[in-house]
């Protein structure tokens, strides 16, 4: 009985090979990976994506800019409003007192004006300073020392 199992396994065994076989043989040919169908629609895929490129990165341009032109508006909104209250402050006649005393040196009738200098030299013109870096009542001094010469 051993012997008879055997060969039976022998032969299913062999049955199962020849049945892959024929398997093996009824499967159609391997067919190249791209086909036809593949290539034309890889192509309209990179045509898609050239003719998109270019108005993509248009409207990504055109949205930066949109952005600085509304920072740029912002920023002059807002110096249009720092101007609007300087225009407003040089209304104010007081302002105008305060102004004129500090840099123009003015006094009021009665006061006695002062100008305290260091030491240094530094209202005295020197060698290369130009008459626009001195104060304007020290050009105003020369210019009129140099007309009574």
């Amino acid at each position: 009985m051993p012997a008879e199992r055997f060969s039976t396994a022998t032969r299913l065994k062999a049955l199962g090979e020849q049945a892959a076989a024929r398997v093996q043989r009824a499967r159609p040919p391997r067919r190249a990976r791209l086909t036809g169908r593949a290539a034309l629609l890889a192509l309209v895929m990179c045509s898609l994506v050239v003719a998109l490129a270019y108005p993509t990165r248009q409207y990504i341009s055109q949205r930066s800019e949109i952005a600085d032109q509304r920072r740029q508006a912002i920023e002059a909104q807002r110096r249009a409003d720092e101007l609007r209250d300087e225009k407003a402050r040089w209304q104010d006649p007081e302002y105008v007192r305060q102004q004129a005393r500090l840099h123009l040196h003015y006094v009021k009738p009665g006061e006695t004006g002062y100008i305290v200098r260091d030491g240094s030299g530094a209202g005295k013109p020197r060698k290369g300073q130009g008459t626009a870096e001195r104060p304007w009542y020290d050009n105003m001094w020369d210019g009129l020392d140099a007309a009574d010469k």
